[in-house]
């Protein structure tokens, strides 16, 4: 059995402690997570377990003739060689076949890649090889083409695949879930599920998370704590030891004010002396409890969307090509307000195509796309955030934070830098000039900057790209509360379910609609395979030409909009009756203030029944609005 031992292991960057006397065991059978709050030390805790960085102190032991393979957050320089030749030299033989398991079915190597001299040993080399990366979501017809031609996020996939096909004892995955689509993270999940060793991963998705591990060591201040259980049990136990943190951290800060007022009352009285030092050397000794920033409960309300019809967007057979290839035909679609749709499919379906043509970033299309009345519309994806900054920097002073307070709503100003703290940019980072961000901070602050318009449509493609799950979290959060519109396309999982009201499925051309989020959507798909066993999922529905959906849910569907219609309008209505009962409420007790209403008693009555009336009737308004806004 192979191990990995870590033993005391510490590390500081000047005066900051990054890692604490560390200690970490590992087995070819352990399946653990790495978590931690952004910039705790993750990355360089794998890059110490993988060789890459040596430790202040301790040390990194392993099991004789362990193997380890590393996946690091950026791929390095990949050669010119094509993208079969890279497997081909980065792949190493396993003991036993480990990925029959993550076979769909019967693998050979593709006809274009040449048969190599021993074909004994490189079958299996080529089988293996091919699993992996369709797997990850390459064609065969990629295989020969050069690494140079492939783009920054499909660089990502081959620097995965090199891993993957290293076949070793111990697998180090510096978030792996990043650049992948759903199946391509679902075909990774089963890889690692089947996979005959260990791995350590970081990884923002919690779905992907909950079903790979069983494990999970969690940094924070330099230490390292074992948590037994998936992801979300993880999540519970920590978060009640946060919690109890944090309500030490508040009851020692109310000790230190007490002392501190103590002594500068009594510092300069000779009496009080001794007692003044006492507590001056307590505080002294007092252990300070830490809680980092981004640990601080935050949270991002949108500004009110402005009101707007019933019907948000209508789509008139919206057909697009690319050459001679059709990645949407005929897509008729009306989406009401206050809906959510998710856009899925499989990579190269039209996802990001479709959002663009909505977003009017594409006008190269068939068909039209009609806005409801009153419809504000803002479009993010993580390519248009590149556009954040002009293309000659020099002269450019504008920060983050500055940027983030142009035209912000003056609600908002105050609030602009535990926003901007919410989504990563903390302490100096909101001084950064916009000209040196990163393509992530360039993403994470574009997508910010879109949520503090006054919008009442947002289209968004890929939006968790480059958020860790705390910054998952606080999105979810203001977008379960907006009451606005929202089209989006996402490959994290959870967020597909937790947020969806209704689901459009693309593949090869065609569409279906789903009357539901998307874990109706995948029961529906999986009730479909397993009647037509053998079929792809969604097969038997994705076809312009057959009608949307389930009709009996359609149906159900419709009815629940239009009692959703109802009881929004009856919401508005009861704010402008409350707000009218309550300027009532307030003249009638200015009238009741006057002197003369207090001479004369019968103004006096009349105008306590009036108030007694009024009162009654804000406080029926008030019971029916609260019941209509409570979830059933």
């Amino acid at each position: 059995m192979a191990h990995l031992q870590l033993s005391g292991v510490s590390l500081a960057f000047g005066a900051r402690n990054i890692l604490s006397n560390v200690s970490l065991h590992l087995s070819d059978e352990s399946r653990a997570a790495l978590s931690g709050i952004n910039g705790s030390g993750k990355s360089t805790l794998l890059k110490i377990i993988a060789g890459e960085t040596e430790p202040d102190a301790g040390g990194v032991s392993r099991s004789k003739g362990c193997s380890i393979a590393y996946l690091a957050q950026s791929t390095g320089v990949l050669g010119g060689e094509t993208l079969y030749d890279l497997m081909k030299n980065s792949y190493r033989a396993a003991p036993d076949d480990r990925l029959d398991d993550v076979a769909d079915g019967p693998v050979s190597a593709p006809a274009s890649v040449p048969a190599p001299a021993n074909a004994a040993t490189s079958w299996r080399r080529d089988k293996e090889i091919n699993v992996v990366l369709t797997g990850l979501g390459f064609s065969p017809a990629q295989f020969n083409q050069p690494i140079t031609a492939f783009s920054s996020g499909w660089k990502m996939r081959i620097a995965l695949a090199r891993v993957l096909l290293q076949n070793t004892d111990f697998l180090l995955l510096d978030e792996p879930t990043n650049y992948l689509d759903i199946e391509a993270r679902g075909w990774l999940l089963k890889f690692l599920r089947s996979f005959k060793g260990g791995f350590l991963l970081v990884s923002h998705d919690r779905f992907f998370l909950d079903n790979a591990i069983t494990e999970v060591y969690d940094l924070f201040q330099g230490n390292l704590k074992r948590f037994a259980g998936n992801y979300s049990f993880y999540e519970k136990q920590r978060g009640a030891e946060l919690d109890e943190l944090i309500k030490r951290h508040a009851e020692q800060q109310e000790e230190i004010k007490k002392n501190e007022e103590l002594i500068r009352r009594f510092r300069y009285k000779a009496s009080k002396a001794a007692m003044v030092q006492e507590r001056i050397k307590k505080l002294e000794k007092m252990e300070r409890i830490e809680i980092p920033e981004n640990l601080k409960k935050i949270s991002i309300t949108f500004p009110p969307p402005p009101h707007s019809g019933n019907i948000a967007l209508t789509l008139k057979s919206i057909g697009k090509n690319y050459g001679n290839k059709t990645v949407i035909k005929n897509l008729d679609l009306q989406i009401d307000a206050g809906e959510r749709l998710v856009v899925a499919g499989k990579n190269g379906a039209g996802k990001s195509t479709l959002l663009r043509i909505i977003g009017g970033v594409d006008s190269d299309f068939d068909g039209g796309v009609l806005l409801g009345a009153g419809i504000t519309a803002g479009y993010f994806s993580v390519e248009n955030a590149e556009n954040l900054t002009p293309p000659t920097p020099q002269g450019t002073n504008e920060t983050a934070l500055s940027f983030m307070e142009k035209d912000a709503p003056i609600s908002l100003l105050p609030k602009i830098r535990d926003m901007l703290g919410a989504f990563l940019f903390r302490g100096d980072d909101v001084y950064k000039p916009l000209h040196v961000l990163s393509g992530g901070e360039k993403s994470r602050l574009a997508l910010l900057k879109l949520l503090t318009k006054p919008l009442n449509l947002l289209i968004l493609d890929e939006p968790t790209n480059h958020l860790d799950i705390w910054t998952k979290d606080i999105l979810l959060d203001a977008l379960d509360a907006f009451r606005g519109t929202i089209i989006f396309v996402c490959h994290d999982r959870a967020f597909m379910e937790r947020i969806s009201t209704k689901t459009l499925y693309l593949e090869d051309g065609g569409h279906a609609l789903y009357y539901g989020g998307y874990g109706y959507f995948l029961e529906k798909i999986g009730a479909e395979t397993s009647n037509n066993p053998g079929e792809n999922a969604g097969a038997d529905t994705v076809n312009s030409e057959i009608p949307f959906g389930d009709k009996t849910y359609r149906a159900e569907q419709k009815k629940r909009q239009a009692e959703e219609r109802r009881r929004k309008k009856r919401e508005e209505e009861l704010v402008d009756i409350i707000d009218g009962l309550e300027a009532e409420r307030a003249h009638i007790l200015s009238e009741l203030a006057e002197p003369e209403n207090y001479v004369n008693r019968e103004n006096a009555k009349r105008l306590q029944k009036r108030l007694f009336e009024t009162e009654s009737a804000l406080e029926k308004a008030a019971a029916e609005w609260e019941a209509l806004g409570s979830p059933n």
